[in-house]
């Protein structure tokens, strides 16, 4: 039987057929050209980036760091080039055991090992770490030899910071050192353009000027773009764009008249600020002892670090900057002023200074327990009467004192232009609520106000405060702000920029009540306790000297400087300006338990005005009895300030340090 098929049928399915595998075509090359076209055109840049990513590098190109200059020109910090050793550590199998092998090459001492060690810890396994910096020569050459046996261990030539003049100075220019986890956890939060901005970076500033002044001695990172083989390896430079140098930093320090003042400390402890009253400029920031910053540039060892760390010196602090100190008797002349402002007395106002004054069934003593007789304000700050400010700060009492110390910068973050300042404490009643948790701490009694007077009780100020407060009273009340930033140098047109700062303030002072006291600050250099220091001056200036008590002694017992150990004996300070009738400078001093201010702080004071207003240098016999405690007016014929040499033997030059020859501003 023969089965007839149906050919419309047959033709119809083959048909569908058809469309079907010519749609099922079609789909698959439409599906092919939308994802050429997504590759193509949607994701051009993307994926242009991603192969241009694979064929090239982008390498940071550091800059170099700016340098710092005193208001003379002179190199505080530069930069000098030298080659070091450096461990990938994610490209070596066994870091110790390639160290030990490196050290038959490679003279690698304990304490690099040791630094090295705390450097891994710190930082990401990718970093490339130093292992030993400062290569010489030959060195090089016997690494260079051998560089097939270590894998991951390459020569860098890099940039190192120098500071020519080692401790002078120290805690204004600070210093700088390795990025470590926090800095650079704290890093991630800064805007991108900042954090491209230290690619590369392995140093910043940690301390002083280096730190404060950051974002002006950074300079701009460059970049490289490298085109690179399979392997990775450089080729060839495809674009550059180049690094920025930092721009320079002018101080307004005068580091000769620095290292004058350090040198007249001598081995003593003390801080001391001079200021121009004009403008704020800072001339002189001392803090003894001082400290290497060299030490830390490559990461201080644990020996250096030990040394400075636990001595009961402690160079580390910046007296000035941080140290607080009761004011003793430099404090008078404000209280007096504050007493002429109050209405609570007269420039004529006596009081009977017997030797001692009672409060309830308390003595509060006078200096040596003798009295002088009828004091007013002349008297009192030229005698320097404790009952004269005993009374006076019991008729004040604790709120109005604060209130009127306030705008002198009592007790107050002055501004300057330096990271870390301390507040010190200026006393109320509202001040020891907030300081002490205990109730029956926080209630302020009617006699500890009376010490206040003197500059005791829980008055405790910085250098640079009382220095902030002499230069007001200098300036006959009007306020500037203090600073040590003076102007930026751009590194590549060598253009200067003065850094701007606030405008003055005027504290709308009675100018009488000002040139009474004044007058008797005056009086205190002709007839009072600084008369034998400032004999034969060649000028006029007023000051105020101040013994404080580093420990409290009790009413009822007598100071004895010999029964007492050196770090408990009385403070020597001494605050001052001068001219008197139109100031270039005010001053604030504290030689750490040396006793009498007329004995120790004064006569650095009058060498200080010596150098500013006359040029005057004292020579070596005077600067030796001034470093033992032992000078009062100047001794022999002083030299000429500006004839003596200021460059130290072992201090490089600026040009051995970059390279480059300084232009003449640096010079």
């Amino acid at each position: 039987m023969t089965i007839l098929r149906d050919a419309e049928a047959d033709l119809s399915r083959f048909r569908v057929r058809v469309l079907v595998a010519a749609l099922l075509v079609l789909l698959c090359f439409s599906l092919i050209a939308a994802r050429a076209v997504f590759l193509q055109v949607v994701r051009h840049d993307d994926l242009k980036a991603q192969a241009e990513s694979n064929r090239t590098a982008v390498l940071p190109i550091v800059p170099h760091r700016g340098l710092i200059l005193d208001r003379n020109g002179i190199a505080l910090a530069t930069n000098y080039s030298a080659y070091t050793l450096e461990i990938t550590p994610s490209r070596v199998k066994d870091v110790d055991a390639m160290i030990e092998e490196l050290s038959q090459v490679i003279d690698i001492q304990v304490r690099d090992k040791r630094r090295f060690k705390r450097l891994k810890e710190e930082s990401r396994n990718f970093d490339s770490l130093p292992i030993r910096t400062r290569l010489t020569d030959r060195e090089v050459a016997r690494f260079t030899a051998q560089r097939y046996r270590f894998p991951g261990i390459d020569i860098k030539a890099r940039l190192f910071r120098q500071y020519p003049y080692g401790e002078t100075a120290s805690h204004v220019v600070g210093y700088i050192g390795r990025i470590n986890v926090a800095e650079k956890t704290q890093m991630e939060n800064w805007p991108e353009e900042d954090q491209a901005n230290y690619r590369g970076t392995d140093y910043m500033g940690k301390l002083g000027i280096e730190q404060s002044f950051e974002q002006h001695l950074h300079g701009q990172t460059g970049f490289d773009q490298i085109e690179t083989s399979a392997g990775g390896r450089a080729v060839r430079t495809l674009a550059r764009t180049p690094a920025t140098p930092g721009n320079t930093v002018i101080l307004t320090l005068d580091i000769k008249l620095q290292k004058l003042v350090e040198d007249m400390f001598g081995d003593r402890r003390g801080a001391l600020v001079a200021l121009d009253p004009r403008n704020g400029e800072v001339l002189a920031f001392v803090s003894k002892p001082t400290f290497d910053p060299n030490l830390f540039v490559d990461g201080i060892d644990v020996e250096n670090w030990k040394m400075l760390n636990e001595s009961i010196d402690k160079p580390l602090l910046n007296r000035a900057l941080r140290g607080t100190y009761p004011p003793g008797s430099t404090y008078k002349p404000f209280m007096g002023l504050a007493a002429l402002a109050s209405g609570k007395r007269t420039a004529q106002t006596a009081v009977n200074d017997t030797g001692y004054w009672m409060f309830g069934n308390h003595r509060f003593r006078s200096h040596g327990d003798t009295g002088l007789g009828p004091v007013d304000l002349y008297r009192s700050i030229v005698k320097s009467s404790n009952v004269y400010y005993y009374s006076l700060a019991n008729e004040l009492g604790v709120d109005a004192i604060h209130d009127f110390m306030k705008p002198f910068s009592f007790g107050q973050i002055t501004g300057i232009d330096l990271k870390g300042e301390v507040k010190g404490v200026l006393p109320s009643q509202s001040w020891k609520r907030q300081a002490y948790k205990k109730p029956e701490l926080q209630r302020w009694y009617a006699g500890e106000t009376i010490s206040l007077g003197i500059g005791q009780g829980y008055n405790s100020f910085t250098m640079l405060q009382l220095a902030q407060a002499t230069a007001i009273l200098a300036n006959r009340g009007v306020r500037h702000q203090p600073h040590l930033g003076l102007a930026t140098e751009d590194a590549v047109n060598r253009e200067r920029q003065p850094i701007p700062q606030p405008p003055p303030q005027d504290l709308n002072l009675n100018q009488q009540h000002m040139e009474a006291v004044v007058k008797a600050m005056v009086g205190v250099t002709l007839e009072g306790t600084s008369t034998r220091v400032f004999a034969g001056a060649a000028y006029t200036s007023a000051g105020k000297t101040g013994t404080a008590q580093a420990v409290t002694i009790g009413q009822k017992d007598k100071y004895d400087v010999r029964k007492l150990e050196e770090h408990k004996r009385d403070h020597s300070l001494y605050v001052a300006f001068a001219p008197a009738d139109k100031p270039q400078v005010a001053i604030a001093i504290v030689v750490e338990n040396a006793g009498f201010g007329a004995a120790h702080a004064a006569p650095i004071a009058r060498r200080v005005f010596d150098y500013v207003l006359l040029d005057q240098y004292p020579n070596e016999d005077d600067l030796l009895a001034v470093q033992k405690g032992l000078a009062a007016a100047p001794v022999g014929i002083p030299r000429k300030a500006s004839e003596v040499p200021w460059v130290r033997k072992d201090a490089p030059t600026s040009e051995a340090m970059t390279g480059v020859v300084p232009t003449a501003a640096q010079r």
